[in-house]
């Protein structure tokens, strides 16, 4: 682990985040060195602490969704929370939440209550469908943001059921836009030395990653569908068949067009009138296909990944997660590091992309207990003893077990 401090060293962040964007938002600031205090009801904490699988009583996942990470426990429907919560607020650099729509608002945290102490405070708020609007009151998980955003249009095979991405992208690029949006903002005040109110929405997220069906669309108002792994309007650019399975390739320019058909012996592609161009290439893409997977349904995905890196061509197996997480690539560049955890032990963390060559990435705990830092953060505050007990709902000593 690095001790070095991060880009964000100094910035304190309160967390109101429950699933996967506010927690992967305040995860990446914190990632960047922010210190970042995640509020959790007393009665089992955030839900995420609930999900599988588990490692001697504690989530796996939450483990990694949360590392780098402070835990306190406040009832903030009570009196003494509500209190402890606005000297929170009061100090505070950022304060990131996804609840619904109006949750904090209602429990007298909204923006304009809480920048009255604060006005320099920036509160980021992340949500399905924004703010406002006519579905802001409606409740929004990642696949109603894919499936409104249009991603699950164009996602999976023609005339097959409708598919999501793998992973929850809406969920997660919302909070990469929220962490994007907290720095500038904290830049921003560095000038004006106001906070501000951000509001970023699954759905609007969603709908940002539509660059080509755009460009489409609002050229000659067409509109895209599913092509399984190919690409939107270049080719080949997609999985092929291989002898043991499938290998990505990328042929999408003059030049690697050509290395890719004197590398696997198919130049007769390249006097052929069909595959002339890129246009032609792409609108005469399907028997193009079906006579190159003529060949590379003759060797090997890994003779394929040899022959075409050989040539300098694009290409790629597809590995399942048990071999990205063993990857030698990314093990050389250390992109994944060893947390320690008081009850699971040693627990392997995903690494941040963003390298730094002065302030690098921090590093230093996986996800942490619930109310492991009561003591320490509410005694900061003025609370000790039973007055920490009552206010938190748990014993100092029992949330740092």
């Amino acid at each position: 682990m690095n001790a070095t401090p991060g880009p964000l060293d100094g910035v304190t962040v309160l967390e109101v985040g429950v699933f996967m964007a506010g927690p992967f938002a305040t995860m990446q600031l914190a990632d960047l060195g922010a210190r970042v205090i995640k509020i959790e009801n007393p009665d089992g904490g955030e839900q995420t602490r609930s999900t599988g699988p588990f490692i001697n009583g504690e989530s796996s996942p939450f483990a990694r969704l949360n590392r780098n990470k402070e835990s306190v426990t406040l009832d903030l429907k009570s009196e003494a929370g509500k209190e402890a919560f606005t000297r929170l607020a009061s100090t505070a650099d950022v304060l990131v939440e996804n609840l619904r729509p109006g949750t904090l608002k209602r429990l007298g945290f909204g923006y304009d209550d809480v920048k009255t102490d604060n006005p320099g405070l920036i509160y980021a708020s992340a949500s399905g469908w924004g703010q406002d609007g006519p579905l802001a009151k409606l409740p929004g998980l990642d696949i109603m943001a894919q499936a409104r955003s249009g991603l699950m249009s164009i996602t999976g095979y023609p005339d097959m059921p409708p598919a999501k991405v793998g992973v929850p992208i809406c969920d997660l690029t919302t909070a990469l836009y929220v962490a994007l949006a907290v720095t500038a903002a904290l830049n921003e005040r560095h000038t004006s030395g106001k906070g501000q109110f951000i509001d970023v929405s699954l759905l609007e997220s969603g709908v940002s990653y539509a660059v080509w069906e755009a460009g489409a669309y609002f050229a000659d108002g067409s509109v895209g569908g599913p092509n399984g792994s190919a690409h939107q309007n270049q080719a080949p650019y997609q999985a092929v068949v291989s002898k043991d399975g499938y290998v990505t390739i990328g042929a999408n320019t003059p030049r690697n067009w050509e290395s890719f058909c004197r590398a696997l012996d198919l130049e007769v592609l390249l006097e052929d009138p069909l595959y002339s161009t890129s246009y032609d290439r792409m609108k005469n893409r399907e028997p193009l296909i079906a006579r190159i997977e003529q060949r590379t349904g003759e060797l090997t995905t890994d003779e394929i990944v040899s022959i075409l890196n050989e040539a300098g061509v694009p290409c790629a197996p597809i590995l399942d997660y048990g071999e990205v997480f063993t990857d030698e690539h990314l093990s050389e560049r250390q992109f994944f590091w060893d947390s320690e955890h008081p009850v699971m032990g040693t627990v392997e963390q995903i690494g941040s992309p963003m390298r730094f060559s002065r302030t690098p990435a921090v590093q230093r705990a996986a996800g942490p207990l619930l109310g492991g830092s009561n003591e320490e953060v509410f005694s900061s505050l003025g609370y000790t003893g039973e007055a920490l007990d009552r206010l938190t709902g748990t014993t100092a000593a029992e949330g740092q077990q």
